[in-house]
């Protein structure tokens, strides 16, 4: 997830960087802007040289066919270009803004059932008087109130891993969440790309009188503004925090951290696996220090209550930018991924877990389920998950029982085996790596690209 390729329309004669390792460099003041939002700043590095040439890229496509912006940064844009530019992010907006189709779903539920149309191609409710236009597209008839309150069983799921995968809970998951926030005593929820949770919390909330729970959903998707108010949904781009609304959607954002003065509030997000995990992070910290904004007295020091949904493989990654986190045992599940789903054994099991800044001993996971409580690690892990005396410590991160390399000084997975020639465990059959290979950007031995000390200081 830490390397990505440029992508983008070029003026005639410029020079595409070629497959290399690129480091991110974030967002810059004055950044040009795609259909996304402000571009990030990225560097190609080669291999023995600390630092390429920059280049702008969209934030949100980690390829060009989805999304072909470029530039390089000093790159000098003429006029025409600039405002071709601005036209055909212009024509990339959506037909209706978010109060229209407020408008619109007001007009919508008043229609009898027989004339709730939803437009299965456009991905669009119909009003009687747009028929016509949309005549030769398949349709779903009868649409009832069930399903205005269910949009993400109405709308089809986006699956570009890359860019916005729409992996949405399963319903095992997505009560489970739930229920352990209503226990954490929270209530109010900022949804960063988790519409099912969401959707769940405003459907409890409109059934039960005495449900204290609110969501504000901040997601890339804007065909859920055909079935949320301005104050239930903000189009967000997690990857650059850009709200597409502007100032008055951050305003909307801003308040509901600070209802309550900023207590009994937690951010819960679920971003595509694919996506670059330090512009997420960068992203995350901006709402964090949003929420240290509020009056409370003590903010300034501490961290907004947060669940990062994401697969364990990343979790030296997001220790890199959350030092606080730590990594629960619970498998989350998705209804519509082939793989990640509960109950699978072994390798087949879903690697997608609950990173959180909250003291491990209050996520309660349920036993009846496989977890129970090591009274050492003081949190609750999987069934397979055994204490390591040496490591002093639960280790596995697969639902496995991990064991323990002398050699290693660490436990590894239960299929690897220590190979001498590499000095590590590994799968038994491999290809031995050469001891010399250096690290890509700097040349160096003793790291690998990820941790060069060159991409650090940059």
């Amino acid at each position: 997830a830490a390397c990505r390729e440029g992508g983008g329309a070029m003026a005639a004669g410029s020079e595409r960087p070629g497959p290399a390792a690129l480091a991110m460099l974030g967002t810059a003041l004055g950044a040009p802007s795609c259909p996304h939002g402000p571009a990030l700043l990225f560097v190609k590095t080669s291999q023995g040289k600390e630092e390429g040439r920059r280049f702008y890229a969209c934030s949100a496509c980690r390829d060009r066919k989805d999304c072909n912006f470029f530039q390089w940064e000093d790159e000098k844009v003429s006029e025409t270009r600039l405002a071709a530019r601005e036209e055909y992010n212009r024509n990339h907006q959506p037909s209706f803004t978010h109060r229209q189709n407020v408008d619109r779903y007001k007009n919508f539920v008043l229609l009898p059932l027989a004339k709730r149309r939803f437009c299965q191609e456009c991905q669009q409710l119909l009003l009687p008087a747009e028929w016509e236009e949309h005549s030769d597209h398949q349709f779903l008839c009868d649409i009832t109130t069930a399903q205005l309150k269910s949009p993400s069983q109405l709308l089809y799921p986006l699956e570009n891993k890359k860019t916005n995968a729409q992996y949405l809970f399963a319903d095992r998951s997505c009560q489970f969440l739930l229920n352990l926030l209503i226990n954490l005593g929270f209530r109010r929820v900022l949804s960063v790309g988790t519409p099912r949770l969401h959707e769940m919390i405003q459907s409890k909330a409109s059934q039960e009188e005495d449900f204290s729970v609110r969501s504000l959903l901040l997601d890339i998707d804007f065909r859920y503004s055909q079935f949320y108010t301005e104050d239930e949904f903000c189009h967000y781009n997690m990857f650059n925090h850009h709200f597409f609304g502007g100032e008055a959607a951050r305003e909307t954002c801003r308040k509901f951290l600070y209802e309550e003065n900023g207590e009994r509030v937690i951010m819960v997000t679920d971003p595509p696996f694919g996506g670059l995990v330090e512009a997420l992070a960068s992203s995350f910290k901006k709402l964090m220090a949003m929420w240290r904004e509020t009056e409370k007295e003590g903010h300034d020091n501490k961290e907004m209550p947060m669940f990062w949904i994401f697969p364990y493989f990343f979790e030296s990654r997001i220790l890199d930018f959350f030092p606080s986190f730590s990594m629960m045992d619970y498998q989350v599940d998705y209804d519509n991924h082939a793989l990640y789903k509960h109950g699978k054994t072994g390798r087949r099991q879903s690697p997608v877990r609950i990173f959180t800044n909250l003291t491990p001993s209050m996520i309660v996971l349920p036993e009846e389920e496989g977890y129970r409580f090591c009274t050492v690690c003081q949190r609750y892990v999987s069934s397979g998950n055994q204490h390591c005396e040496i490591c002093n410590s639960c280790t596995s991160k697969d639902g496995r029982r991990w064991k323990h390399c002398v050699l290693c000084k660490k436990c590894v997975k239960p299929s690897w085996f220590h190979c001498s020639n590499c000095n590590c465990c590994t799968l038994q059959k491999h290809s031995c790596e050469k001891a010399d290979l250096g690290c890509f950007v700097c040349g160096k031995a003793g790291h690998k690209r990820s941790a060069c000390p060159s991409l650090s200081h940059t």
